[in-house]
C-alpha cells in the first residue's frame, strides 16, 4: 500500500489533474501551517527582546564608550566602539591612522542596529575599508525631560570624543534617515566639526516632495498639525509610542506589508530565516520624550524651519546650515517615498541662492542618486552597502580635496581591484537642481499646526494629563495594534498555536512539503491571484495618494 509520502513524491508532469491539485492543497496546508509557526516565533522573539530590555541588533561585538545620561543636558544614547565582527573578522582591515566612522542610526519608532544589522552593512564597509568605527546607539525610554536639542548636543560631543580618541583626527559622521538630519542640526551649530558628513535618506526640505508619490508631507494638513503628537504623547505619560511612526510606515505602502506576509507564504522554507531576522527589528518600538516629539515635528516636518536658520538648538545658538564646514554626502534614492531627492536636496536652493554662493561659502556637496531602491533599502540592503556605501567610504579623500561645488558622485559599473566601485564627481549646478523645497500649501499648514497646537495646550492638555496615570499609559501601550497584531500569535495569547511545530513535523512525515511546488499549475494559478491582490492594493494606494493631493490643493494651495 503507497503512503503519503510516495503519493506525492511523484513528477508534477506525470500527475492527472486531480492529483495535482490534491497536492498543491496538501502543500498549501504545509505552507500555512510554516508560515504561521514563523508568526509565532516572531511573536517569541519580540517578548524575549522586550524582556532583554530590546539592545541593540547589531551583527557586530562592542565596547560602550560614552554615555549620554552623564551629559549635561543629558539623553538617552550611548557612544560604542566596534570591536569584533565574529568569525568575519573585518576588524583586521583597520589602519592605523585611518579617519574613524561613527554611524549614527534613526530613531524613528524602531530601536537601533540598522546600519550594523549584518555583515555587509555601513559598519562592514567601514571596517573592510580601514576606518576604526564607531556607533552611536539609544536606549528604549528617553530620559525624563529629554529634547531634540539635548540629542543634538549629545551627538556633537559624541563627535568631540571620537576625535580626541583619534588624536584629533576628524571623523567621517554617518546619518541615516533621522541618524542624519541630527548629525546635520550638530554640525550646523556652534562650530562642530567633522571630515565628511554622509546623509542617507535624511530629509532636510520636510515639505518637498512629487505630486502623488509622497504623501506622507501631507499629513500635517489632514491631522491639524502637531497637536495630535502632543495628544498621544499625553496619554503616554510624557512618552510618544514609536509604534504609531512605524504603523504610519506600513500605511503608507500597503501593497509592501501584503508582499511580506505573501511571500513568507509563498517560499516559507525559503523566506522564514530572512522574516524573522527583519521582524526582531522592525518590530522593536521604542519611546520618545513628549517635548522631544513636538519639536521634531513643529520645527522641522510641520514648520519647515531648519533651511531657514529657524531652530535653535541650546537655547542660545541656532542651526545655520550655511555654517557645516564638513563636506557633505547626500545619498538618496528615487524608489524612496518617505525621504525621495526632493527632501535630501532641495533645501540646498533654500539656503545657497545660486551655485557661486556655495563656493563662495567654501562649501562641497556631493549626491549620489539610485533609481529605485526603497527607503529601508538605503541602510538594510546588501547588494547597496557592497556598491555605494562602500564606494562613499573609499572615496572619502577624493570627496576631502574637490573644490568648493556641486557635484554628482557616478558610480562605474566596473570595480578597482580592492572592489570598490569606481566613481567620478561631474559638477553640476545648483539651478539645474528640480527640485521644489517650499510649495503652495504648506506654509497656511504650518499657521493652523501653530493655532491648533496652542489651542490644545491651553485647554485640552492639562485635563489630558490629569486623568492619565503610568498604568493607563502601559495598557496604552500594551494595547497599540502594532503590538497586538504580532502579539495575538504568541503562544500565550492564543495556546493552540504550541500545536504548530508538531503539526508541522507531522506534515513533514506525511510528505505534504512539496518542493517542486512552482511546476504545479495550481500553485502557478495562486500566484497569478496574489500578485494581482498586490496590484490591487497599488491601485488603492495610488488613488487614495492622488485623491489626497488634490484635496490639499483644494484646501491650502487655492
Amino acid at each position: 500500500m503507497p503512503t503519503p509520502n510516495t503519493a506525492v513524491a511523484a513528477d508534477s508532469a506525470g500527475l492527472a489533474p486531480g492529483r495535482l491539485a490534491f497536492r498543491y492543497w496538501l502543500d498549501a496546508l504545509w505552507r500555512a501551517t510554516a508560515a504561521a509557526d514563523s508568526l509565532r516565533e516572531r511573536a517569541a522573539n519580540m517578548s524575549a527582546h522586550e524582556a532583554a530590555g530590546m539592545p541593540p541588533l547589531l551583527h557586530f561585538e562592542s565596547e560602550p564608550v560614552a554615555d549620554g545620561r552623564d551629559l549635561d543636558p543629558p539623553s538617552n544614547y550611548r557612544l560604542l566602539r566596534v570591536t569584533r565582527c565574529g568569525t568575519d573578522a573585518l576588524e583586521k582591515h583597520v589602519r592605523k591612522g585611518a579617519a574613524p566612522v561613527i554611524v549614527v542610526d534613526p530613531r524613528a519608532g524602531h530601536g537601533p542596529g540598522i546600519g550594523g544589522f549584518k555583515r555587509d552593512s555601513e559598519v562592514g564597509m567601514a571596517l573592510l575599508e580601514g576606518h576604526p568605527v564607531y556607533f552611536v546607539v539609544f536606549d528604549p525610554e528617553p530620559v525624563e525631560g529629554q529634547t531634540m536639542g539635548a540629542v543634538v548636543q549629545t551627538l556633537a560631543a559624541f563627535i568631540d570624543v571620537v576625535a580626541k580618541r583619534h588624536r584629533g583626527k576628524a571623523p567621517i559622521v554617518y546619518g541615516n534617515c533621522q541618524g542624519g538630519w541630527a548629525i546635520t542640526l550638530a554640525l550646523s551649530h556652534c562650530e562642530h566639526r567633522a571630515a565628511l558628513a554622509v546623509l542617507n535618506g535624511s530629509p532636510l526640505s520636510y515639505w518637498a516632495g512629487e505630486r502623488g508619490i509622497n504623501p506622507m508631507r501631507l499629513l500635517g494638513g489632514f491631522t491639524g498639525g502637531v497637536w495630535p503628537a502632543h495628544w498621544m504623547s499625553d496619554l503616554g505619560n510624557g512618552r510618544f509610542d514609536g509604534a504609531w511612526l512605524v504603523q504610519n510606515f506600513e500605511a503608507l505602502r500597503p501593497e509592501g506589508v501584503f508582499r511580506k506576509y505573501d511571500t513568507l507564504f509563498a517560499q516559507p522554507e525559503a523566506e522564514r530565516d530572512r522574516f524573522l531576522e527583519f521582524e526582531r527589528w522592525w518590530n522593536g518600538f521604542y519611546q520618545l520624550a513628549g517635548d522631544e516629539m513636538l519639536a521634531i515635528a513643529g520645527e522641522l516636518f510641520v514648520g519647515n524651519r531648519l533651511e531657514d536658520g529657524e531652530v535653535v538648538v541650546d537655547g542660545h545658538c541656532r542651526a545655520d546650515l550655511k555654517r557645516i564646514g564638513a563636506p557633505l554626502v547626500i545619498f538618496s534614492s528615487y524608489g524612496d517615498n518617505i525621504t525621495p531627492p526632493h527632501q535630501a536636496l532641495g533645501w540646498l536652493k533654500e539656503v545657497f541662492a545660486t551655485t557661486e554662493d556655495l563656493v563662495a561659502a567654501g562649501q562641497r556637496v556631493v549626491y549620489l542618486l539610485h533609481k529605485q531602491v526603497g527607503h529601508l533599502g538605503i541602510f538594510v540592503s546588501a547588494g547597496v552597502a557592497r556598491r555605494e556605501h562602500r564606494a562613499i567610504l573609499h572615496h572619502a579623500g577624493t570627496i576631502q580635496d574637490l573644490a568648493p561645488g556641486l557635484y554628482e558622485m557616478v558610480l562605474d559599473d566596473a570595480a578597482t581591484g580592492d572592489g570598490a566601485t569606481a566613481a567620478r564627481f561631474e559638477p553640476r549646478r545648483l539651478e539645474d537642481l528640480p527640485f521644489d523645497a517650499n510649495p503652495a500649501g504648506f506654509d497656511k499648514v504650518q499657521a493652523l499646526s501653530e493655532a491648533a497646537e496652542r489651542a490644545y495646550a491651553q485647554w485640552v492638555s492639562p485635563w489630558v494629563r490629569m486623568a492619565v496615570t503610568p498604568e493607563s499609559a502601559r495598557l496604552m501601550r500594551e494595547l497599540h495594534p502594532m503590538r497586538v497584531s504580532r502579539q495575538i500569535w504568541s503562544e500565550k495569547a492564543t495556546p493552540a498555536l504550541a500545536w504548530l511545530p508538531w503539526t508541522q513535523q507531522w506534515l513533514d512525515q506525511w510528505g505534504a512539503h512539496d518542493p517542486d511546488r512552482t511546476a504545479n499549475p495550481w500553485y502557478q494559478l495562486e500566484r497569478v491571484g496574489a500578485d494581482a491582490c498586490a496590484q490591487a492594493w497599488e491601485s488603492w494606494r495610488t488613488s487614495r495618494d492622488l485623491w489626497a493631493e488634490v484635496v490639499f490643493q483644494q484646501l491650502y494651495a487655492r
